[in-house]
């Protein structure tokens, strides 16, 4: 080393804090104050006692007094009178005929989104819906534009895949 690396490193000392060490911990006076006090200030919100009485008078609710449902009532008595329609009935009643509260756009349809919504579009055309609500029209015709164009790209058709 040089002389003047020598003279720089020993002007150079690090300050290290004093460390004192304990070597009594005290344990008769720890027993003397009783056992520590854990989660001091802490508040216990929710009272784990028991069982205690109110302690506000307000009135609270009661359950319902039991009443059996009416098990006769049109609703029940005829719920799911026409689900094997199609099996015990004749032959000129189709189940998807019978089926009440769907549009008639989606009533008896299986297949994907593309025909689902060619058969939507060939329904409302005759309405009101192009004029009444023309930004959903216009929507509609783009997500067939898509899907027609992602069809005919993408995926394989029955006689491509077949060879």
């Amino acid at each position: 080393m040089s002389w003047s690396g020598r003279i720089l490193s020993s002007c150079v000392v690090p300050r290290l804090p004093q460390v004192t060490q304990v070597r009594f911990r005290y344990f008769e006076e720890r027993r003397q104050n009783g056992p520590a006090i854990r989660r001091f200030r802490e508040k216990d919100i929710i009272d784990i006692r028991g069982l205690l009485p109110r302690e506000s008078e307000e009135a609270y609710k009661t359950m319902p007094l039991y009443a059996p449902k009416n098990a006769w009532s049109p609703r029940r008595a005829l719920f799911g009178q026409n689900d094997y329609i199609d099996i015990l009935g004749d032959d000129n009643l189709h189940p998807t005929k019978i089926i009440y509260r769907t549009p008639a756009w989606l009533r008896g349809v299986s297949g994907n989104e593309f025909q689902v919504l060619l058969r939507k579009e060939k329904i409302w055309s005759k309405g009101i819906m192009p004029v009444a609500r023309p930004k959903r029209w216009i929507d509609i015709k783009k997500r067939i534009k898509y899907l027609y164009n992602y069809l005919n790209r993408k995926t394989k058709t029955y006689m491509n895949y077949r060879q």
